[in-house]
């Protein structure tokens, strides 16, 4: 089982929501301790590290995360409306 960690980013922008869609969206990220690489995400590149970044599609907000299997974390790195979660 995968531990599920937010970035100060993520965690900040999940704060400024209404509770209904933060429950929401802290619901469908725990099902990534389950299984960190779901059929509905997306491999998007890899860091300068070598690690892997994917998509996750959460209504209309995107998640975007990191798998280290190393160590057995999933470190979601940035939550955003989609129009704005690549820039």
């Amino acid at each position: 089982m995968y531990e599920v960690r937010l970035s100060q980013d993520a965690d900040k922008f999940i704060s400024k929501l209404n509770s209904q869609i933060q429950e929401r969206i802290i619901e469908r990220l725990k099902k990534l301790s389950l299984d960190p690489i779901p059929s509905d995400s997306k491999f998007i590149e890899r860091t300068n590290f070598g690690e892997k970044i994917f998509r996750y599609r959460i209504g209309d907000f995107r998640a975007l995360y990191i798998i280290q299997e190393e160590t057995e974390r999933v470190i979601v790195t940035k939550i955003d409306k989609r129009s704005r979660v690549y820039n």
